[in-house]
């Protein structure tokens, strides 16, 4: 199973710049297979199970020879396949603990060489989104998740969809640059309703002035 972030982003990073012939704007790119390759060879010897994880899935294979740009049917069958993907929890409840979202979403470790046993995973989402107006430093690849709950009056309909995104967000928007936290399990379950929560909780401080 490709890792979550690492297949696609050096996928996309050797289809613009594979050699020096690509350093003009006006260069070809690089032919999968090329690129299959130079992934393949990043990691000479790579920890058991890794070498799979650099191996691209459909999904990240259509979006990576696009170049993030699926044609309409395309569009459609990564959203039929992505949206199949997503496991709900079985009591219904999308909602967890706002605090341990919190933590969370502050939590940027995970996923790596280095890991120990007990390095924890975060999704690391003030990488790429404002969520608590009271944090002064976070990123902007995504937008401002500030007030999200209380924009939506916390609706459940909305937590859904949104514990559905944390999830899978191919299952959302075709080729979207956020991570698939519960398809590929990077996330747990309760981790993601965790996050929800920060989300959707009227307490959390994603929903305070």
């Amino acid at each position: 199973m490709a890792h979550p972030i690492v297949a696609p982003m050096l996928a996309l990073a050797l289809l613009a710049t594979t050699s020096p012939l690509a350093s003009a704007q006006t260069a070809a790119p690089a032919p999968s297979s090329l690129v299959d390759a130079y992934v393949k060879n990043t990691w000479k010897s790579p920890a058991e199970g890794w070498a799979s994880r650099v191996e691209q899935d459909e999904t990240q294979r259509v979006c990576s020879e696009t170049r993030n740009a699926p044609s309409k049917s395309q569009s459609a069958e990564i959203l039929a396949r992505e949206r199949a993907s997503v496991a709900f929890p079985q009591d219904g409840k999308v909602l967890g603990d706002w605090k341990a979202g919190e933590v969370v979403a502050q939590t940027g470790t995970g996923g790596q060489f280095s890991d120990k046993p007990d390095t924890p995973r975060g999704g690391n989402c003030y990488a790429c989104h404002q969520m608590a107006p009271k944090e002064l430093s976070f990123g902007t690849l995504g937008p401002s998740l500030a007030g999200y709950g209380k924009i939506r009056k916390f609706d459940p309909a909305d937590a859904k969809a949104a514990f559905a995104k944390i999830f899978n967000a191919q299952s959302v928007m075709p080729c979207s640059n956020m991570p698939r936290f519960g398809y590929h399990k990077f996330l747990s379950e309760q981790q993601i309703k965790d996050v929800t929560a920060y989300l959707f909780d009227p307490e959390s401080p994603v929903n305070k002035p």
